[in-house]
C-alpha cells in the first residue's frame, strides 16, 4: 500500500462538475493499493497517517498529528501510484490491485482511519475520473509505502 500524503489548508474532489468531497485543514491522501496488500498493511499505514507529526506546534515546529489538531482527512484512490516506468515510455500498472481486491481494501482503510480519528473521512469515488484540487500547506508532501517499513 502506498500513499502520497499532503498537508493541506483545503482540498476537494469534483466528479462531472459536482464537488463530492471537501476538507479544510488536514491531510489529502492519494492511495495506491497493490495486489499483494493485506489487512496488516492497512493497520500499519492508517496508524502511521493518524500519528504522523506534520502539523506545527506553538513554536512552528512540525510536532503535532492530524488527531491532535482536529484536522480532516480526504482519501482519493490512485492506482497510478504503482506505475512502473522501467521499460519504454508507457507506464505499466501490473502491480496495482484490480477492483475485486482494491475496493474492499480501500473501504477497510477508510474505516480504519475513521475509527482511529473518531470522525468521518471524506473520499473520492473509487475508479471514477476525478478532479482533485488542493492548497498544499507548507508545502508538506510525504510518500509512505507499507512495503518499506524497516
Amino acid at each position: 500500500m502506498r500513499i502520497v500524503l499532503q498537508r493541506v489548508s483545503h482540498a476537494s474532489v469534483t466528479i462531472n462538475g459536482k464537488t463530492v468531497a471537501a476538507i479544510g485543514n488536514g491531510l489529502l491522501l492519494l492511495l495506491g493499493i497493490e495486489s499483494s496488500d493485506t489487512l496488516d498493511d492497512i493497520e500499519w499505514l492508517s496508524g502511521k497517517v493518524i500519528r504522523l507529526r506534520v502539523f506545527p506546534d506553538d513554536q512552528g515546529v512540525m510536532n503535532k498529528s492530524v488527531m491532535e489538531t482536529g484536522g480532516e482527512l480526504l482519501v482519493v484512490s490512485q492506482f497510478t501510484l504503482h506505475a512502473s516506468t522501467k521499460k519504454g515510455n508507457r507506464p505499466s500498472y501490473i502491480r496495482a490491485a484490480g477492483p475485486d481486491t482494491a475496493i474492499p481494501l480501500y473501504h477497510r482503510f477508510i474505516h480504519s482511519l475513521e475509527n482511529a480519528l473518531g470522525k468521518p473521512v471524506q473520499t473520492g469515488e473509487f475508479g471514477a475520473m476525478m478532479e482533485v484540487s488542493l492548497v498544499n500547506d507548507g508545502p508538506v508532501t510525504i510518500m509512505i509505502d507499507s512495503r518499506a517499513r524497516e
